[in-house]
């Protein structure tokens, strides 16, 4: 079917459910480390507490990316996932600050993920399903627009009540301050709402051919008939997938490294403390929201400058630029000793999470099949989690064995990793139409 092209408008409001996604996504990124911390977490104990995220990711995405590929009905394909998710999510929102353990906050972050991830995969493949190809790279810009646009205000939300609302942001040891609970509230009101913005705005294209459609979900229906599609659908990757894997895994690698590791990193090297009850720390803790609020905050104006650039350096060019300048962001945080410099490193940081949240993914649904666009955009997420899985498992031991326990050098590392993974850019397959017949929107 010869897709129409969507004004700016259409595009808007079939990404606009992102933005809460990325309220639960950033209050997560911005604030569990300091809640594992806050009850009782080792420094060295952090990367395998998280390893939920990535874990969920792992397992979650295929599948819901297989359901939501043979789904049809009066909410369409990709919206009844939306809703789940988001209902799912917005619950584990409001639970999540009031772990009285730290098992119990551990186990509360992979309901968490997971239900992230139920609502944010069907987002990825939607765009695909809906945008003709030369519109799909502004379609995925203005998720990330979305994505930093929710970030901003999440990740700063308790700095926020601190210094404008007078909430407290301290708490006597074992409890998460008042600041962080009030924050997660928020964002579960924000998710559900966005994502219901989508779900009752946006109307979705039926199977081309019904008949045929139902006729092969019912020949292939059943679990096991659902893990031979997904395995075979990985055998069969298209070569730009497979060279994308490789650039996808240094780029996450840098990113989860910066996501576990900055609140600690910023309030020891640059606040010289590791005090989690004293104002000292939970002034650093805040600023860590804030530094992820303004690379969100970059990332949300960078990712309508990104289409315009690609006409001239290409795809794989913009992503080679952004990618160079976000790892020199994180390198230059080692250098820095007043926390205000450190919107500097920020905003390099930014621009590689724009690129890294559209580019990848316009040059990826180019080379998929579109009756599997869905399970392919799970299958893709494997690069994301695996990465972060990678990540978790040794970052731990590096940091203790290689690092002397100074989290800051696992910042740099992952500097080197992003600059790295921007190089890889270069030798992947994109079939992009030709720059001068694209268009911005």
């Amino acid at each position: 079917m010869e897709k129409p092209r969507l004004h700016f408008w259409q595009i808007w409001n079939m990404s606009f459910g992102f933005l809460g996604i990325q309220f639960g996504f950033a209050l997560q990124n911005a604030n569990v480390s300091r809640i594992f911390e806050t009850l009782g977490a080792k420094i060295d104990e952090i990367p395998i507490l998280w390893i939920a995220a990535p874990v969920t990711g792992l397992l979650v995405q295929p599948i819901v990316g297989y359901l939501s590929d043979r789904t049809w009905g009066k909410w369409g394909r990709r919206r009844p996932f939306f809703m789940i998710g988001a209902i799912l999510a917005s619950i584990a929102l409001i639970f999540m600050p009031h772990s009285p353990y730290l098992w119990v906050a551990a186990g509360m972050l992979w309901v968490l993920d997971a239900s992230i991830n139920i609502s944010m995969e069907p987002f990825r493949a939607l765009v695909a399903d809906l945008l003709p190809d030369e519109q799909r790279t502004s379609g995925f810009a203005v998720q990330s627009f979305f994505i930093g646009t929710g970030a901003i205000i999440a990740s700063a939300l308790p700095y926020i009540f601190t210094n404008y609302f007078g909430i407290a942001n301290e708490a006597p040891p074992g409890e998460i301050p008042d600041s962080v609970k009030y924050s997660f509230y928020i964002g579960a009101i924000a998710f559900i709402g966005a994502v219901s913005w989508t779900v009752f705005r946006t109307k979705e294209y039926p199977p081309d051919d019904m008949v045929a459609f139902l006729n092969h979900k019912e020949k292939n229906k059943g679990f096991l008939n659902g893990i031979k599609e997904i395995s075979l659908s990985m055998k069969d990757m298209p070569l730009t997938m497979k060279q994308l894997a490789v650039v996808q895994f240094f780029s996450w690698f840098a990113l989860f490294s910066m996501w576990i590791y900055s609140t600690t990193a910023v309030t020891s090297h640059i606040y010289g403390t590791t005090d989690t009850s004293s104002a000292l720390y939970n002034e650093g803790a805040n600023w860590v929201g804030v530094l992820f609020a303004i690379y969100n905050g970059i990332a949300a104006l960078a990712a309508f400058l990104i289409p315009p650039l690609a006409r001239y350096l290409t795809r794989k060019g913009v992503h080679l630029f952004c990618l160079t300048l976000g790892g020199l962001g994180l390198i230059s945080m080692y250098y820095i000793s007043d926390p205000l410099y450190l919107l500097i490193s920020m905003t390099g940081v930014g621009i590689a999470w724009a690129s890294i949240l559209s580019m990848p993914y316009a040059i990826l649904s180019g080379s998929l099949p579109p009756n599997k666009m869905g399970v392919y955009m799970g299958i893709f997420n494997f690069f994301i989690v695996i990465p972060q899985i990678s990540a978790a498992a040794i970052l731990g031991y590096v940091l203790t064995n290689f690092f002397n326990g100074e989290a800051i050098f696992v910042i740099v590392l992952g500097g080197c990793s992003m600059i790295f993974s921007g190089l890889l850019t270069l030798f992947v397959r994109d079939e992009e139409v030709k720059p001068h017949k694209r268009k911005l929107f």
